[in-house]
Order: structure tokens, then sequence, then C-alpha cells
């Protein structure tokens, strides 16, 4: 059974969802989410400091005696049209210590001022960047939650394609995989999600691809090739309109031969992570997170 904390988070979020209005513009909506987000401030013993990741401001987010061996490269939420490091700040301090790593977050361009494949080239960018400090390819985790779990594959499929050192491992929270929109879930999810409409995500879907075709792999990377990419940890909650993105996902990469871990958590709402100061089960699951990151990077430690 949830947390009693779940209910009134869910409570909350829908309200804020009815009273949104229908005609917002994401300019307003983005200041609504570094609002809303401001909820959410970096731990204590935990501290941000901005850099220059080959042109695009970034940040570098690490707890308290954590080193440089480790890096987590993290793609920030928000339908690729809001979301910052400002806004998720709190939720990758929160990763660092659990992960016992630094993370590396990017503020790639959004949409619709920088439509498809914006956001793609800026995350192969800045991944590149990482390289290019000497990081080990093999010591560093590329993650994101939500537009940026999709992200993080499209990433991966990218650098695949063009040859680049893959990462030793990939994280997703509630990954938009299929701008497509073709998954059972986002009907069958609709009335227990308090924080995704069809209409709100068509809305960004629109505004990030243009004319772009919604299959494409760069945009829908369960279209794309998965085979030969690292260990992948999946985790959605099961109240969510992107369940079936997740699972078809993992479906699909572990049909290609991946190592997937899925975790579906009973009864949690898209990205629930954001609420860990609050919600315990917020805590758990970035506390999973960290486990898996130090299992696989350990692992490829004594690999090579």
């Amino acid at each position: 059974m949830a947390s009693p904390e779940l209910k009134t988070i869910t409570e909350l979020l829908r309200a804020r969802q009815e009273q949104a209005p229908a005609d917002i513009s994401f300019p307003e909506s983005r200041a609504l989410f570094e609002q809303m987000t401001a909820a959410f401030p970096l731990p204590e013993n935990v501290k941000s400091t901005p850099v220059d990741a080959g042109g695009i401001p970034s940040e570098w987010i690490a707890a308290q005696r954590v080193g440089d061996e480790q890096t987590i490269y993290w793609l920030h939420g928000g339908g690729y049209c809001i979301g910052s490091v400002n806004t998720h700040r709190g939720l990758l301090g929160r990763i660092s210590a659990a992960s016992r790593a630094r993370v590396l977050a990017i503020d790639y361009r959004l949409a619709p001022e920088d439509p498809f494949p914006a956001a793609v080239e800026d995350a192969v960018a800045g991944y590149l960047w990482l390289l290019s400090t000497g990081v080990d390819p093999a010591q560093i985790v590329i993650g994101g939650d939500s537009a940026g779990g999709g992200l993080t594959a499209a990433t991966l499929v990218a650098l695949k394609e063009d040859g680049k050192p893959l990462p030793g491992a990939a994280v997703c929270i509630s990954p938009w995989t299929d701008l497509a929109l073709t998954g059972e879930s986002l009907s069958t999810k609709a009335k227990a999600d308090p924080m995704i409409t069809i209409e709100g995500i068509t809305r960004v879907r629109d505004a990030y691809l243009g004319d772009a075709d919604p299959s494409a792999p760069l945009a829908s990377p369960i279209y794309a090739g998965l085979s030969g990419l690292p260990p992948l940890l999946i985790q959605v909650g099961e109240n969510e309109v992107l369940l079936d993105d997740s699972q078809r996902l993992a479906e699909r990469a572990e049909a290609a031969g991946v190592d997937v871990t899925l975790e579906v958590w009973p009864e949690m709402i898209h990205v629930w992570h954001f609420f860990a100061a609050m919600l315990p089960e917020g805590q758990q699951a970035i506390d999973r997170i960290g486990e898996w990151v130090q299992q696989r990077l350990g692992a490829a430690v004594t690999a090579s």
C-alpha cells in the first residue's frame, strides 16, 4: 500500500492540473514549473557549480565527499518545452548522494523555439564534451526523466550510429519514448494520472516535432535499433499514462539483447521521485537508482 503522502500529493497535482488555463503559453508554463520546483531545493551537503559544456549552459551537482571518478550525465524532463537544470537541481542532488557520483546536467535547447532535433544534438554535444575532459565512458551513466528519459534513449542511439563510445549504463525515469502516442496507457491510465493529459502531451509533441515524423527513431526511440546499448534501468509508476512507453522500451531493448531492469512501482505517478522530500517512495526509488548505478559502475571497474 502506498504511503498517505501520495494521496495528498496526487490531490494537489490534480487541482493544479484542473486550474491550469488551456491557452497557457510555454513561457508561462516554464515559469510555473520553476515556481513549483522551488519547493524542492538542493539538499544540504550538495553543491552546484555552473559549467560551459561545449557551449551548452550546464551545471555540476555533487554531494559531499563525491569524487570525479564516476559521473551521471542527466537530461531533464519537461516535454522538450519546459524544465531546466534549475527545476531539477533538488532531484539531482538526491541522485548524486544516493549514487555517490557527481551529476552533469545540461540545459539543452527547448521547443518551440528550437524544435527537434535540437535537443538530441545538444545531448550528444554535451556528452562528447564530457568525454573530452578525460572521463572514462565506462564510468558514465546517462539518465533522464520523462522527455529526458526518451532523450536518453535517443542519445544512446545517436551515439551508437555515430560510432562514439557509449556510457557504461543508462537510467530512464518514466520515459516518454513514443511521440506517435500509440501506447494504450494513454487512455487506460488517463483518469489515474494527475499530471499528464492527452491534450497536454499532444501540444508539447507538436511543438517539439513540427513537421517531423513522430516515428523517427531519434524522436521516438522505441522505433530505433536498440542492439548494442548499455545496461538500462527503467523506473515507471503504475498510475501514469506513459506506462506503456516504459514497458515497450524495455521489451524492445531486451529483444535486441540489452540488459534491461524494468521496475513498475505500484500506485506511483509520473516521476514521483520529484517529491522525495515528502514522499517516502520517492526517496526509495532514488536510493534504488543509487544502488543500481554503483553495481553497474563497480562491475565496469572490475571488467576493466
